[in-house]
């Protein structure tokens, strides 16, 4: 009863899913919610929500640079951008940059009032991506431009000094969630690139289920830092102890110039020196004989060939000798070889030399002149330096979106650089909260939110998919067992079996129908002999016989069915199993 219940359940869950997906998308008879501008406490050091379309021609600065070393067709800055509402916008009138342009290079920079330096308790960068195509190959990262007096951002390119680089970024199946420090050499002034390490957990979903999504970069002034996405932490660190390569360049170094002494033994074995050889030791056996044992087989066919042309090829109409060469029938199995052991020439098989030792060579004992694995010396690192504060990072003073894409329509909102957290927060309470909640809700009522939230907690758990299949197959055995229960090959005795109860089967119908018939007579005879008594005619329809009689019939009906028995079982014992004798009833005349 249990596995009916978990099988009707199963079914009417699929249905369910085929009915919803079947229908066309409901219309939207509910009125969005409408956004307004948030209301930000504290001082950021950069804010833009987009608000206002004409920010992309008065605060933020395209580029029209050419990137080097790219082919001349797709080297040129030329995407497009747009300040306007998403595709499926969740808040009525809110606006976003949007990327319009696929297979192209963008670039486009908004500068600060001043630079970013770092004198707070924190650096906090955060802001609102939006794949609503999603993502087959490109990037969604931001580049926080090193300052310099000169800055140009109409030649903003790849190779600008950036400070940070954090963000999204995705080809194929390489999904990455970018933080890149790029920290100053003390000792020779130069920029070099430190690379956290990689998030836990799966990043799949942000680039395929169109939803928005918030990432924040937290960097405190005790050298930690937070990674969030969604505001859920997804990776954290240190500075100075989880950067690829450290931030601090190593105290020792080894000695280039150092060289190994000739007279250095790094064997920790040698061959014993007093060894000698055995002189029963031959080393001219060989590892394999022929075996003297074995004998060709009977039946063996040694002018057959194990293939042979087919003698039903026919060479095709349109072959040339002259360009095709000969042609050649398709080689196939020799028939006559089916029966035989084997064909072609018999060659009896090897076995293992009981006399092989193979090349003898002294045994091994511990070299006493060992002295280990030689290294180079150490020596104090000339260009050692230590910066206990990388979380003062270079001073910054533009945000930039230098991308290439394969996927256009990916829409940025929200941008907020401040020292604070809690402004942060504030921010994204006000837009990208509002946005979760309608998306979610949105997701839930068309029917497939469930199984959404299914396939994004399998990808992170990848376990999960071992124990869906178990539920969707589970059905499908238990359907099986109560449908074609005992299934396999039938053996005669299980056809014995079955006929025997075929028969028995019959047997017992055959006996229900006679009893029924006879009961049907009874009711026919008592309703004559009251409608011949009320009637009052004084004939009889039927005659009632003697006592005498009546034994006479039955006994003639015994006899009559011991022989019938008698006849059945000697039919059954010269045959295969029949029928067995109906019992029959006394005739009625």
């Amino acid at each position: 009863m249990n596995s009916w219940m978990i099988l009707v359940l199963m079914l009417t869950v699929c249905c369910h899913i085929v009915k919803s997906e079947g229908e066309a998308e409901p219309v939207e008879t509910e009125k969005k919610v409408q956004y307004f501008p948030p209301e930000i406490s504290g001082s950021p050091h950069f804010l833009e929500t987009f608000d206002d379309p004409g920010v992309l021609n008065n605060k933020w600065i395209l580029s029209d640079t050419k990137k080097d070393d790219t082919e001349e067709a797709i080297a040129k800055y030329e995407g497009k951008w747009n300040i306007e509402e998403p595709k499926s916008n969740p808040l009525q009138g809110d606006l976003g940059l949007v990327l319009k342009s696929r297979a192209k290079l963008h670039a486009i920079a908004a500068k600060f009032t001043k630079p970013f330096e770092f004198t707070g308790q924190q650096l906090v960068v955060q802001y609102e991506v939006k794949f609503q195509e999603g993502m087959e190959c490109g990037g969604a990262y931001i580049k926080l431009l090193s300052h310099s007096k000169d800055m140009n951002l109409k030649k903003l390119n790849d190779k600008t000094p950036y400070t940070i680089m954090f963000g999204p970024d995705k080809c194929g199946m390489d999904h990455k969630l970018h933080f890149i420090l790029r920290h100053t050499n003390k000792k020779s002034g130069q920029a070099e690139e430190k690379h956290a390490k990689k998030p836990s957990g799966s990043l799949d979903g942000y680039f395929t289920d169109k939803k928005t999504h918030l990432f924040t970069l937290v960097i405190a002034d005790d050298n930690s830092f937070e990674i969030y996405v969604d505001q859920e932490l997804v990776n954290s660190g240190n500075l100075l102890e989880d950067m690829t390569p450290p931030v601090n360049p190593p105290k020792e170094i080894e000695d280039k110039n150092d060289k190994k002494p000739e007279d250095w033994d790094e064997r920790e074995k040698i061959p014993d020196p007093d060894a000698t050889k055995p002189d029963d030791w031959d080393e001219t056996q060989p590892e394999t004989i022929v075996d003297p044992d074995a004998a060709k087989p009977s039946g063996w066919l040694d002018d057959e060939p194990e293939l042979i042309p087919d003698p039903e090829a026919e060479k095709p109409s349109d072959w040339d000798e002259d360009m095709d060469g000969e042609w050649e029938a398709p080689q196939i199995s020799n028939p006559k070889c089916e029966g035989a052991p084997g064909c072609g020439k018999w060659t009896p098989p090897t076995i293992k030399n009981p006399k092989y030792k193979g090349k003898w060579s002294a045994p091994k004992i511990d070299n006493p002149n060992y002295k280990g694995k030689w290294k180079p010396r150490m020596i104090p690192n000339p260009d050692y330096y230590e910066d206990l504060t990388p979380y003062k990072v270079t001073p910054f003073s533009a945000v930039a979106l230098e991308l290439w894409t394969m996927t256009e329509d990916i829409l940025f909102d929200n941008f907020i650089i401040t020292d604070s957290k809690a402004t942060a927060d504030s921010l994204a309470e006000q837009t990208w909260a509002l946005k979760k909640k309608e998306e979610e809700k949105k997701i839930n009522s068309s029917g497939v939110g469930i199984f959404r939230q299914l396939k994004d907690a399998a990808e992170e758990r990848k376990w999960l998919w071992g124990v869906y299949a178990f539920v969707i197959l589970m059905p499908v055995v238990v359907l099986s067992i109560i449908c074609c229960p005992n299934r396999g090959p039938l053996k005669v005795d299980d056809i014995a079996a079955r006929k025997k109860f075929d028969d028995e089967k019959t047997e017992a119908e055959e006996e229900k129908e006679e009893e029924k018939a006879g009961e049907e007579e009874k009711t026919e005879a008592s309703e004559e002999s009251k409608a011949g008594g009320d009637a009052g005619t004084g004939v009889r329809r039927r005659t009632k016989k003697s006592d005498l009689e009546v034994e006479e019939e039955n006994k003639e009906g015994d006899d009559e069915e011991e022989e019938e028995e008698e006849e059945a079982s000697e039919s059954q014992s010269n045959s295969s199993p029949r029928k067995s004798p109906r019992k029959r009833k006394p005739r009625k005349d």
